[in-house]
């Protein structure tokens, strides 16, 4: 074979010329890593969520930033001090991603600091806690895909790391089918 025609491209040819071969572009995500995108898209688009961010130092301040086919895309605030509390998100996946600041997650498996531009990637029944310990205020994204309809709650036990590693290394939430 002559080296001209032993190219991918020079052997099928351009596939943008065969539009039928192209995937249509997806009006809303459906994967993992499509909502990982809209999330990072978001964090990115920073003078649409920065005007709406709002520090509350009685409760946790949080607003739904966006809907799509069955997901919600949430906007939190995190002054000094506050979290969630050890819970899960029910029958829901998610996607956190820091915006602004650090927090701290706490799994069974151990402990973990986000800064901006951090992501988590959870399935539903995924149990953590997540808190601001630091002295400057944070802001994060969530994406839930079914739309967020519970948060129970759990005792904090639930989340000490197994005796067995004190001092467990950061941990990974495992990859979620969103679909």
């Amino acid at each position: 074979m002559n080296s001209d025609s032993d190219s991918d491209l020079q052997i099928a040819g351009d596939i943008l010329e065969v539009p039928h071969l192209l995937q249509p572009e997806r009006e809303h995500p459906s994967t993992v890593a499509e909502f990982a995108g809209l999330a990072r898209a978001v964090a990115a688009d920073r003078a649409q969520w920065e005007p709406l961010v709002r520090y509350d130092a009685t409760t946790r301040w949080y607003h739904r930033l966006r809907t799509g086919p069955g997901y919600e895309v949430w906007l939190l605030s995190w002054v000094p001090g506050q979290g969630s509390g050890p819970h899960d998100h029910g029958r829901s996946s998610g996607v956190l991603t820091v915006l602004d600041g650090t927090l701290t997650e706490r799994t069974d498996r151990g402990t973990r600091v986000l800064t901006a531009g951090d992501q988590r990637v959870f399935a539903p029944g995924y149990a953590h806690d997540v808190l601001n310990d630091t002295l400057e205020p944070a802001v994060s994204l969530h994406v839930y895909y079914p739309g967020l309809t519970e948060m129970p709650m759990h005792p904090a036990s639930r989340l000490r790391p197994a005796a067995a590693s004190p001092a467990a290394p950061h941990c990974e939430a495992r990859p979620a089918t969103l679909r």
